[in-house]
């Protein structure tokens, strides 16, 4: 569980809540249900439009990856990488094989068999950053979907506002309900701004810094892997690989192998 999801999802619903209080409102006159028929099923439409059922549906399942925090900690790759090149210089690439066995990265253990197999060196390469071009795809994709929602909530909620405007206009008899039915014309735009800025744009953030995670292990292992498959020497692969962690992370890492020595 990505706990700063569930507190930001929490603290934001507060802030509102108390907002609409310290402004004399009350909750009941941010309820409509025209409003909320007119934003939420516009939206709805207008996405099912864009994309095939399947494709929707699989990016709107992927806001399960905002709440969910998969651990990806760039020095226990490195780790692993620097095990295996020691396993491989004593004992050979083909002891690297029944290590695979026991592997829950299919990614990394796939890309050891390969070695194991004899695979060239440029292939190995072309068939790992391959995969990881259409994870990334395939990641962009789930993105754009949460991406488009927050572009068709204000624009619903607009919509919503006009509609509300027209109906208001259009009977002008009593002025004193100008007021309330000003201010139900206005919660649309409310409804598609809370869609956009509360719901859709943070998950498509929380979906691309998850990417950027899995991508950067992804790249480590295909350098670590050709690295090892070309004989290096491990402390040379280790520094190889250093380079792709931030400063901080590094000397962290740095320290821990220090002690652990």
């Amino acid at each position: 569980m990505d706990i700063s999801t569930v507190i930001g999802l929490i603290s934001g619903s507060i802030f509102i809540v108390v907002s609409i209080f310290w402004g004399g409102g009350n909750i009941g006159g941010f309820i409509d249900a025209a409003s909320v028929f007119i934003v939420f099923g516009g939206v709805l439409a207008s996405m099912l439009i864009s994309y095939p059922m399947s494709k929707l549906l699989e990016g709107l399942k992927s806001a399960k990856f905002a709440f969910s925090k998969k651990e990806m900690d760039p020095t226990e790759v490195i780790t692993q990488i620097n095990e295996l090149a020691l396993a491989a210089r004593k004992e050979g690439l083909l002891a690297l094989e029944e290590i695979a066995q026991h592997m829950d990265d299919a990614f990394l253990q796939k890309g050891i068999l390969l070695i194991v197999d004899g695979t060239d060196a440029e292939l190995l390469r072309n068939i790992l950053e391959t995969e990881i071009v259409f994870v990334e795809t395939r990641h962009k994709d789930n993105q754009k979907v949460w991406d488009l929602i927050a572009e068709l909530g204000p624009a619903w909620g607009m919509i919503g506002t006009l509609i509300g405007l027209i109906i208001m206009l259009g009977d002008l008899a009593d002025p004193s309900t100008l007021g309330p039915k000003m201010a139900v014309a206005l919660i649309t735009t409310f409804y598609g701004s809370m869609i956009a800025n509360f719901i859709a744009t943070p998950i498509s953030n929380k979906l691309k810094l998850s990417s950027d995670d899995e991508i950067l292990h992804k790249q480590v292992m295909v350098e670590g892997l050709l690295s090892i498959q070309a004989g290096e020497n491990p402390r040379v692969i280790e520094e190889k690989l250093k380079a792709f962690l931030s400063p901080s992370t590094r000397r962290v890492f740095e320290n821990k192998v220090k002690n652990e020595e």
